[in-house]
């Protein structure tokens, strides 16, 4: 019995791991090897690549492609169109296929449309990167980047609203009522106070 939904048109190879819930929409394609945990969505057109590994409830719209080297903790949202690269010096003629660089996106990050993650750079948790913004560094948890390259502009709650700290290093989040702190350049929850 099936524990996941796959639309006619998705090409799912054998050796895949694919948890309960999950759904792969029009023309995907899941190669073997990879793992994708429970209730994800993969919209259409969505290429996962082998030994990727995706957590619970991971969204990744239309168009993505997640190549070898990539993986995602729960609660990770990739844009519309968003590239991850896992060669930092691809040439055609070339085969650099035992080169890939890995790239780790930490649990409720939020990847941007159209963002492009350069391939040996981590993405902290709950941090948001910005439409368009092109990642040639590592993202610190909760950080705020955006453009090309990115940087960081600010901090983001875990609902993902932007965090206004005070004169004593603290802010809450308008929609979850939680507080957060800002303390040498890092940022914590402590939750209600």
């Amino acid at each position: 019995m099936t524990l996941y939904y796959a639309h006619p048109t998705a090409v799912i190879d054998e050796g895949c791991e694919i948890g309960e819930g999950t759904k792969i929409w029009h023309f995907s394609h899941i190669m073997t090897g990879c793992k994708i945990g429970k209730n994800c969505n993969l919209g259409q057109n969505v290429v996962v690549s082998p030994e990727v590994v995706l957590g619970n409830n991971v969204k990744v719209q239309n168009n993505v492609s997640i190549y070898t080297g990539v993986t995602c903790d729960d609660d990770v949202f990739l844009g519309p169109s968003m590239v991850f690269t896992n060669v930092i010096n691809p040439r055609s003629a070339v085969n650099r296929r035992n080169q890939y660089l890995k790239t780790h996106v930490g649990k409720g990050a939020t990847i941007g449309a159209n963002a492009t993650i350069v391939c040996g750079h981590n993405i902290g948790e709950f941090a948001f990167i910005g439409a368009g913004a092109v990642v040639t560094k590592e993202v610190p948890p909760y950080a705020l980047v955006v453009g090309n390259p990115a940087r960081q502009i600010g901090w983001m709650s875990e609902y993902g609203h932007r965090l206004i700290f005070d004169e004593k290093g603290l802010a809450q989040c308008p929609e979850s009522a939680e507080w957060y702190e800002l303390k040498n350049n890092k940022v914590i929850k402590i939750g209600h106070v």
